[in-house]
């Protein structure tokens, strides 16, 4: 079994978040992967899917499905993370006050990615974007 899906994300559209990681939580469930497992996966990348949304301009999210792992990328063309090890320590956040009172950008994300995510993997350059892997095993 090879399954692969892709997303097209736009960033500051609010109004779809989440649909990623809703889709991939379906797929998972008619594939009868474990709840926990689901669950994990599903938090990681909306996680991410909502970085994409509240940091960057655009994005587009690429998941494989395989027999024993899911692994996803998010590539996004965007402001870049200046400083990844700062950006992974939790309430740290640099989204604006508009995404905040959204109630987003809690400084959350990349740390509840890595706690939910068997292998992370984040490279950025700034003023170009930010490419994030993540993988789980199933």
């Amino acid at each position: 079994m090879n399954l692969e899906y892709t997303f097209k994300v736009e960033g500051g559209n609010f109004s779809k978040a989440g649909v990623a990681s809703s889709d991939v939580k379906k797929v998972l469930k008619k594939l009868n992967v474990g709840p926990k497992t689901i669950r994990r996966i599903v938090v990681s990348l909306y996680e991410a899917e909502i970085n994409i949304i509240a940091h960057a301009y655009r994005g587009e999210i690429l998941v494989k499905i395989s027999e024993n792992k899911v692994e996803t990328t998010l590539k996004d063309s965007g402001p870049g993370i200046e400083d990844i090890n700062k950006a992974m320590e939790e309430g740290y956040s640099t989204a604006s006050p508009e995404v905040r009172e959204m109630g987003f950008g809690a400084g959350m994300g990349l740390s509840n990615m890595n706690k939910n995510t068997d292998k992370l993997e984040i490279t950025s350059e700034v003023g170009v974007g930010t490419t994030v892997k993540l993988m789980n095993w199933i």
